[in-house]
């Protein structure tokens, strides 16, 4: 059975959540994993790069000079691509769709499996910040160092259902550290992070997003 030490503010420890072993049994292929990392970011692009060719830039279509009799090479008009303001040449245009559809089914896998991994290698904790009832990025900060976490990448995950907007205003100037709702947690921010806390009021969701099971607070 898994288990998460709980915490408080002050960097002691209150109790522990146990966690059912069969939660923690998920497995994943490691190229699917990188396939869902891969189409995360290929969807985060915008894909709106747009350049204008000869025949788009305004421009007049005066001859520079004449044809013959300068010396020089002959020229067209100033909308070519040689010229100050003139059309880009294979410049970028905006695309056709370019959205990678991710398997919802490999998409949950991915976030279980390496949810579990954290879990299994004792990078997650629970923290019950209630007591903060005001904005204090001290506070936080040397909670995060007793934990022997600061500096490090660190994955705080909250409850949507009860917004802590005083723990994120206090997390904001913390260099390295990310808040996120536990339901919208996704497996590149997982895989950055180097700890996970999780609010004492989003371990249910956290739980669920291995399977579907229960956590035991002691």
């Amino acid at each position: 059975m898994g288990t998460l030490k709980k915490y408080d503010l002050a960097g002691k420890e209150t109790g522990t959540v146990d966690i059912q072993d069969d939660l923690l049994k998920a497995s994943a292929h490691s190229q699917m994993i990188k396939d869902y990392i891969v189409a995360m970011h290929a969807n985060a692009r915008q894909w709106s790069a747009n350049t204008k060719g000869r025949s788009e830039v305004n421009r007049t279509g005066k001859k520079p000079y004449r044809q013959k009799g300068t010396g020089q090479a002959r020229q067209g008009c100033f909308a070519a691509p040689q010229y100050r303001g003139g059309g880009v040449v294979f410049g970028p245009k905006p695309k056709f769709d370019q959205h990678v559809r991710i398997n919802k089914k490999e998409k949950r896998a991915a976030i279980a499996y390496l949810l579990s991994e954290r879990i299994k290698s004792e990078s997650v904790s629970v923290l019950d910040a209630t007591a903060l009832t005001e904005p204090k990025t001290k506070t936080v900060s040397e909670f995060l160092a007793k934990l022997n976490v600061q500096g490090k990448r660190v994955l705080v995950l909250g409850s949507s259902e009860n917004n802590p907007i005083v723990l994120r205003k206090s997390l904001r100037n913390i260099p390295k550290t990310q808040f996120t709702f536990a339901t919208n947690v996704n497996g590149y921010e997982l895989m950055l992070s180097s700890h996970v806390v999780i609010l004492d009021s989003a371990v249910e969701d956290t739980i669920n997003l291995l399977g579907k099971g229960s956590a035991n607070n002691e």
